[in-house]
């Protein structure tokens, strides 16, 4: 077995990146590491990059923009989007205020209203932290990431636009005058030097030890090293104790884990490999976070658990039985990263079309492909994926097309140049989004979105892509991206289901997620409890207790939050297939 993670508190550079596939514990880790390094006499900083970030209840510390003291040496901050878009545009127009007149400036307000400003913010934030003088005092900057799709794109994004910033020659891009971006010059080639610099900038890629974790570590430790950054090493979470159980559930759990990482024998044998056990309880607080990284595991509870019944909970056949009734529509899972999204998706599109109905099932994630949940073929179900960069070259292929016919030599050449900032890839993948969203019309498209804060993002920008679709194309083919929002709010045409586990953040981000869906105008089918522990049986004392510590969030979910709720009891396989995936809904009582 691998040796337990103890991050080395002398010889751990200043950055240190925690990332990995949604709901492996990289936020625990962070938080747990830089909590070791500040009572070691560290002076650490702790930054969340993630849009739906859960420092604060971790923590129990009500975080901001700028860094808050949590114990001793120990400071964090939270990377807002919104407020930092704020903050951007105010530095771009208020040394012209009073300047330029008032329709310019509305003007300039519209350009930098959309998404774009709204990654491009985040991402200065982000590089000032790397390469910035403000927070030289502290010794370390642990950064607690998005999951791994969303973090791959803020780390290329240095690069992407030093490039772009080197070679245009308009002075304009998707972001209005680049006047803003060029002062930020320096600092992205210095953030390119610091991911790719060994010396002080680490990434911890984290896993569980299951397939899909994995496979998703895997793929990052490749695209980082293409990007230039070599110091990697894995960190394995949630890893069951070495035991002697002769309990059929442990059995299973642990038959699963050696499986997955006897198939990743290739990958684990490519970087510096470490564990963390399986612990009882949730990690929140910092009592927990030390727990975490001790040596010991708690002596489970011996006692007998009380029995237990929630009667509020429905049948996942039964949600499936009303979900086919309209014959077409939109089905999307959105939750937490890790929740069971894909496969919760995989699933109800299997149970659509063993009902007879036709399905397409897709993904809007980067870092997600759902032909892994489901590798065999089934009548009437076609799969879908949005590829980031096939999708980006359709699009300029087919604005040009649209709008460069038109275009003398020179304005060909700057609206290439507008096409290659990085900004396009977004539009793209956001039209590519409404594209399979309105096959709806005559199927069932079931959508695995990609993790919270990113799915918020995406449903937010609904109105500023198709702004900017416009500006690029001048074209009337936008007409789905019009469409999206409005059919996205009808409770008949679209049903948003939450999936969560029977834990504290899980639970919680989705009920935030929820509440950020109704401002939208978009209300939640039903929640979705997947992976619990309930009515298993198992005698083993750790899962006892992990089960009995699951009842609270399920009885939270039903009393506060959902109308609605089914329970999917954890497999002891897992499910990837159509005979699983079809099992998986219907072992739910």
């Amino acid at each position: 077995m691998f040796p337990r993670y103890q991050p080395g508190i002398e010889s751990l550079p200043r950055h240190l990146f925690f990332t990995g596939k949604g709901g492996v514990g990289k936020t625990s880790l962070a938080c747990a590491t830089a909590l070791r390094l500040a009572e070691a006499g560290r002076r650490v900083l702790l930054v969340s990059t993630d849009p739906a970030s859960n420092l604060d209840e971790v923590l129990g510390v009500r975080l901001g923009r700028t860094p808050s003291q949590v114990a001793g040496s120990f400071f964090a901050l939270n990377i807002q989007p919104e407020e930092a878009a704020a903050t951007y545009r105010e530095r771009v127009i208020g040394p012209l205020r009073g300047v330029l007149p008032a329709p310019s400036l509305r003007a300039m307000e519209e350009s930098l209203s959309g998404s774009c400003t709204v990654e491009i913010a985040a991402f200065d934030e982000f590089t000032s932290l790397l390469t910035g003088a403000e927070n030289a005092d502290f010794e370390h900057i642990v950064f607690d990431t998005a999951p791994t799709g969303h973090t791959l794109r803020l780390m290329s994004l240095a690069k992407a636009w030093d490039q772009f910033l080197s070679t245009n020659t308009t002075g304009g891009s998707c972001l209005g005058p680049l006047a803003g971006l060029e002062k930020q010059r320096a600092a992205y080639s210095a953030a390119v030097d610091a991911l790719a610099n060994p010396a002080i900038t680490s990434v911890i890629l984290v896993s569980r030890p299951q397939t899909a974790s994995l496979r998703e570590a895997n793929r990052a430790a490749d695209e980082l090293r293409a990007l230039g950054i070599e110091n990697l090493s894995l960190v394995l979470n949630g890893v069951f104790p070495e035991t002697e159980t002769t309990d059929p559930l442990a059995k299973s759990l642990v038959a699963r884990e050696s499986l997955a990482l006897a198939n990743a024998r290739g990958f684990l044998s490519s970087l510096p490999v470490s564990m963390v056990a399986l612990r009882t309880s949730n990690v929140v607080g910092l009592e927990n976070l030390r727990y975490l990284l001790s040596d010991e595991i708690a002596a489970p509870d011996q006692t007998e658990i009380a029995a237990w019944q929630c009667d509020k909970l429905e049948s996942a056949t039964s949600l499936i039985d009303d979900l086919a009734k309209n014959g077409h529509g939109l089905i999307m899972t959105m939750g937490k990263g890790g929740v069971g999204k894909t496969t919760v998706a995989a699933a109800i599109a299997v149970a659509l079309a063993q009902r007879g109905c036709k399905v397409h099932l897709s993904t809007t994630d980067p870092a997600a492909h759902v032909g892994h949940a489901m590798p065999d073929t089934l009548p009437g179900l076609t799969l879908g994926t949005i590829d980031p960069i096939q999708e980006t070259e359709a699009y300029r292929a087919e604005v040009l097309a649209a709008s460069g016919s038109s275009l003398d030599a020179a304005g060909r050449d700057l609206l290439e140049e507008d096409l290659r900032s990085p900004c396009t890839e977004e539009v793209a993948v956001f039209r590519a989004f409404a594209r399979e969203v309105a096959k709806a019309d005559h199927q069932f498209v079931v959508m695995d979105t990609a993790p919270t804060g990113h799915t918020i993002l995406l449903l937010d920008a609904s109105q500023s892509y198709h702004r900017e679709l416009e500006r690029q194309s001048r074209s009337n083919k936008t007409s789905e991206a019009i469409r999206l929002l409005p059919r996205l709010r009808d409770p008949v045409w679209t049903r948003i289901l939450l999936v969560t586990t029977p834990e504290a953040t899980p639970v919680h981000e989705a009920a935030a997620l929820q509440d950020d869906l109704r401002r939208a105008g978009i209300e939640p089918f039903a929640w979705i409890i997947n992976q619990s522990l309930q009515g298993s049986g198992s005698r083993d004392p750790i899962l006892r207790r992990r089960e009995a510590a699951e009842r609270r969030y399920i009885d939270e979910v039903t009393d506060k939050f959902s109308q609605r709720t089914a329970l999917l009891r954890w497999q002891s396989e897992e499910p990837v297939g159509t005979k699983k995936l079809a099992r998986l809904l219907s072992a739910d009582r």
